[in-house]
Formats: C-alpha cells, sequence, structure tokens
C-alpha cells in the first residue's frame, strides 16, 4: 500500500481576553463584539467561549507558515481595532494576572449550560485561554491510521512546546510558582491531558463510540468533549495540538505552529525511510509535561533513553537538528528557529514576572499586576 502525503495544513484558533483598559480586569463583552462582528461587511467570524470575557477566532487553512502568519496578525488587528473601538483592548495570555473565575459571567448557550450542568464547579473555574494548532491529513481513508500513528510518536515532543509557549504563572492575584497554570486548571475536567496511545483508527474509534454510548458526552454527544492535549479533530481532518498556552506574540505562536507541523513532517519522513520515533510510555510524558508546566524553559526534561535530565536548551537544539532536513522543504526555517529567540528573551511567562518584579511585585500587589496587563496588551499587538 502506498504511503499517504498529507497536505500538512495549518489552522490557529486564538482565545483572547477582554480587558478594560482603565481597571485592567476582564470585562463581560463577547455578546455585543459578537453583533457588531455579523453587521460588518467581512466578518471575523469571532465566536464566543465559556466565559463572557473571551473571545475566540480561527484562521482560514493555511499553506505555510507564512500564511499562518498573515492570518493571525489579520485576526489580532482586526479583533483588537473592533475591541478599541469599544473602549477595550485585548490581550494574548493564557490566565488573567488577578481577575477570579466567581465574578465572570457565563456565556448563554445550551453548549455551555450542558456543560455547567455537567461540570459543576470544575467548569465554573475554567477562565483560562488557549491555543489550538491544526495539521491537516487529508480525507484518504487510509490517513485515519496515518494521524493515529504520528500522533502516538508526536506525544513524546509536546511537553517541549509547552514549554516555549507558556503564559500562564498569575491565578486569582498571586504568582503560582508555576509557569503554566493553565495545564492545572484545565486537567481537573475529565479527558484532559497526555492520551494515552492507540493501535488503530479503529480502536480510537471504538473508544470514542463508548463513551458516547453509555453518555460521557452529555446529551449533545459531541466528540469535541474528549479534551487531549493532542488528538485527532472530531470534525476536521486534523490532528490538534492542544497542550500549548496561548503565546502572546504574533512570532512565538507562528514559531510554535512551525513547530508542530515539522514535527509531523519530520515523522511521516522517518515512516518512508521505514523508521519511527520510540513510543513512549504515558507515565514518561507526563512527567515531562509536569516539568514544563512548573519550570517552563528554565528546568530539565528528562531523556529516558539515558535516564538523565537535561536541561531545555540543550534538548531544544537536538530538535532543531532532528527538525533540519525538513524544515526547508516546509519554508519555515526562519520560524522554527525562533526558537532560540524564545531561550534568549524568555517566555511570555518570564516576561510576566520580571514585570511583575520590576514593579515591586509581592503578594496581592495590584498594581504591579496591572503593569503585568498593561505589558501584555502592548506584547500582544507587537507586530501588527
Amino acid at each position: 500500500m502506498s504511503v499517504p502525503t498529507p497536505p500538512l495544513t495549518l489552522g490557529v484558533e486564538e482565545e483572547y481576553q477582554i480587558i478594560d483598559p482603565v481597571s485592567r480586569n476582564l470585562h463581560s463583552y463577547i455578546t455585543e463584539l459578537m453583533s457588531q462582528d455579523q453587521s460588518r461587511p467581512t466578518s471575523l467570524n469571532i465566536k464566543p467561549e465559556f466565559m463572557q470575557s473571551q473571545v475566540e477566532v480561527g484562521s482560514h487553512v493555511c499553506r505555510n507558515v507564512k500564511e499562518v502568519r498573515t492570518e493571525v496578525v489579520r485576526l489580532r488587528r482586526a479583533v483588537s481595532d473592533m475591541a478599541a473601538e469599544n473602549g477595550l483592548a485585548i490581550a494574548a495570555a493564557s490566565t488573567h494576572p488577578f481577575a477570579r473565575w466567581e465574578e465572570q459571567s457565563i456565556t448563554e448557550g445550551v453548549r455551555y449550560k450542558e456543560l455547567l450542568d455537567d461540570m459543576q464547579g470544575v467548569a465554573r473555574r475554567l477562565l483560562i485561554f488557549g491555543m489550538h494548532v491544526h495539521v491537516g491529513f487529508g480525507s484518504a481513508p487510509e490517513s485515519k491510521d496515518l494521524m493515529i500513528e504520528i500522533m502516538n510518536q508526536a506525544r513524546y515532543f509536546i511537553p517541549h512546546l509547552l514549554a516555549l509557549s507558556t503564559s500562564s504563572p498569575f491565578w486569582h492575584g498571586r504568582s503560582t510558582g508555576l509557569k503554566s497554570y493553565r495545564s492545572v486548571v484545565f486537567e481537573q475536567l475529565p479527558r484532559t491531558g497526555i492520551p494515552h496511545s492507540f493501535t488503530s483508527w479503529a480502536e480510537y474509534k471504538n473508544y470514542e463510540q463508548t463513551l458516547g454510548k453509555v453518555g460521557a458526552f452529555g446529551k449533545s454527544d459531541t466528540r469535541a468533549k474528549i479534551w487531549w492535549d493532542i488528538r485527532p479533530h472530531p470534525i476536521f481532518d486534523t490532528l490538534e495540538f492542544r497542550i500549548t498556552d496561548i503565546c502572546t506574540t504574533v512570532d512565538e505562536c507562528v514559531c510554535i505552529a512551525a513547530l508542530f507541523q515539522a514535527i509531523c513532517a519530520k515523522l511521516l519522513k522517518l515512516r518512508r525511510q521505514n523508521m519511527a520515533w520510540r513510543h513512549y510510555r504515558h507515565m514518561h510524558i507526563t512527567e515531562n509535561k509536569w516539568r514544563a508546566v512548573r519550570y517552563g524553559i528554565n528546568g530539565e526534561l528528562i531523556d529516558f533513553g539515558i535516564e538523565e535530565a537535561i536541561p531545555f536548551h540543550f534538548l531544544m537544539e537536538e530538535l532543531l537538528e532532528l527538525l533540519d532536513d525538513v524544515v526547508d522543504e516546509l519554508g519555515s526555517r526562519k520560524e522554527v528557529e525562533y526558537v532560540r529567540t524564545i531561550l534568549k528573551e524568555g517566555t511570555s511567562a518570564d516576561r510576566q514576572l520580571a514585570v511583575y518584579r520590576q514593579h515591586g511585585g509581592d503578594e496581592n500587589n495590584v498594581e504591579a499586576l496591572k503593569a503585568v496587563v498593561d505589558n501584555l496588551i502592548l506584547e500582544t499587538k507587537k507586530g501588527l
């Protein structure tokens, strides 16, 4: 049987915070923004999320990372302009430095009511903001098994990319000591975190169908309630990477998308050479995810092959070397190698903490937290 060559197209979804620039707190305004968007000649098709203070956008299908950059810039600029017209601002970070979930308005609709009824207090705490990257695998029947095969192998790399994207060090006005507190909040839901491996598409579908049969997905029976860090998308022919925090700058976002695409391309190339990346066990990958959540790029991840903890920047150089023979074909060398800039300048979480300290940050220092929000707003618009 011939090996299918997926298109490896890209799509990016981002969830922004709606900010009152005076108070710097979150502002419940998505219903009004959606109404305004629908009345425009060219709608952005912005979407609501669980909280009224969130706005979600999704790119068109992109053939390469250059188109991803164009789309992310277009969407951020348009949503930022729309927010400004209403005296508001947007920020791209996976938690707000001091907003409280108890004070947020829930978006109306069957989907969100059902989520709240099912998950109760766990859902009520979901004041988090994410970024999802889709890599296209095509609609051919044999592409489904291929997608599962690549997912099994790509799981190993996703803690690395979480570390590069961290943007949620604060929660309820406190520095959590973690670089991705969003990950902790989200994993209180079922069917989250690193998935286990599957032997085939048929085995995955059997799992999905069993959950639907026993009512795990609720009345709407939506397969989208499998919220793993990496999953076959329930509608599109894509492998969806969901592990990362939302990137604060456009450059970081494009880098992460390029890395996901390049990892898939490299694993496919190995397959064509009758090779494969080693399958690591679930417990190994989750250990590295915790290290990424806790320390971001400033810690160590475990190389289970040699049973040693390796400084993160060394692992990134190894990853860049691994991807070297696919990035030129993808046209993404510059975007992938932006990893080195992130390692040098820090992630959004690192920069937020630096701003916090510069303004005398300590427990419940509201002015220092407001300075963090101001910087997030500026960085979100950088390059627009």
